[in-house]
């Protein structure tokens, strides 16, 4: 089993998990804080299971059907880990709503913040954990599942600090229902940035700037005297780069010449960002435009 799937198995076992004590933490305290808590733990589960699924189909190799490979696949669960984000926050806005008009007194707050300070430890070392593997294998999947994760542990700690004020200071129980409205409106923000890379991802916007530089650098560094480069597109799919243009070189360079002039500017790229696919159109150089764009 791949790393990534793996640490798709380790969000599903740790939501499981953290449900079970979040949802027990609510049963305790009848708090609408905790139960906001608790809905967001089932969303994780959600997510761990879609994102399960992407993965084995962005793992599949090429094919007759995809040539690209599936790697885009990743995107939809980004996407639909988004949705569910938000879903979550429409739920939890209407019940902290509802409990500021119907206040409810709060019990046994003590172990209930136990309880749930336990859960919100699980998830923060699975995110972690989740996150560095996430950087090692550029996965958007396990990167968003390990973010709402850790969203959730935000989450968790608001909550928590929120009801020891309650504690503290019974007759502000209506601080309850408030901490459930603002866990909302946090998590809405990240299922909204989630959705964004989502369709950025299935549109094919252009690599970040910052990649952009780095691409440019290593064509310029490798570029021969004489070349030109342009009519540069990229794009991105799940863990790979796509880079795409035209190198226009002396009219009268030999096939064997403008081939190893590709190579060159193909292994510096590959050298410059990792998991890259270059493609490269080789044109005389008398037909160059102008301008520089190809």
């Amino acid at each position: 089993m791949s790393p990534t799937k793996r640490m798709a198995m380790l969000s599903i076992a740790t939501s499981i998990a953290t449900i079970g004590l979040k949802f027990a933490a609510y049963a305790m305290t009848d708090s609408m804080g905790l139960l906001s808590d608790a809905l967001e733990a089932l969303v994780n589960l959600a997510a761990g299971l879609v994102a399960l699924g992407v993965l084995s189909v962005a793992e599949q190799p090429a094919d007759e059907d995809h040539a690209y490979g599936h790697e885009k696949a990743e995107y939809f669960s980004s996407g639909a880990e988004g949705v569910l984000i938000l879903v979550a926050a429409i739920g939890i806005v209407y019940a902290g709503v509802g409990r500021l008009f119907h206040p409810a007194a709060l019990v046994n707050l003590g172990p209930g913040l136990v309880v749930a300070a336990l859960a919100g430890a699980m998830n923060f070392v699975t995110a972690r954990l989740m996150l560095r593997v996430a950087r090692q294998h550029d996965s958007i999947t396990v990167e968003a599942d390990a973010q709402h994760l850790m969203t959730d542990v935000v989450t968790s700690v608001g909550v928590i600090a929120g009801l020891l004020i309650v504690m503290a200071v019974p007759s502000a129980r209506l601080l309850d229902s408030l901490i459930a409205i603002a866990v909302a409106a946090h998590i809405a923000w990240t299922g909204r940035s989630l959705l964004s890379r989502s369709v950025d991802g299935l549109m094919d916007r252009s690599l970040p700037p910052q990649e952009l530089a780095t691409v440019h650098a290593a064509l310029r560094a490798a570029l021969r005297p004489g070349d030109r480069v342009a009519g540069l597109r990229t794009r991105k799919a799940g863990s790979r780069r796509f880079i795409e243009f035209k190198l226009y070189v002396p009219d009268d360079a030999t096939v064997a010449a403008a081939h190893e002039a590709c190579d060159e500017l193909e292994a510096a790229l590959a050298i410059a960002l990792a998991k890259t696919v270059v493609t490269v159109h080789v044109e005389p150089l008398s037909c160059a435009p102008p301008d520089g764009r190809g």
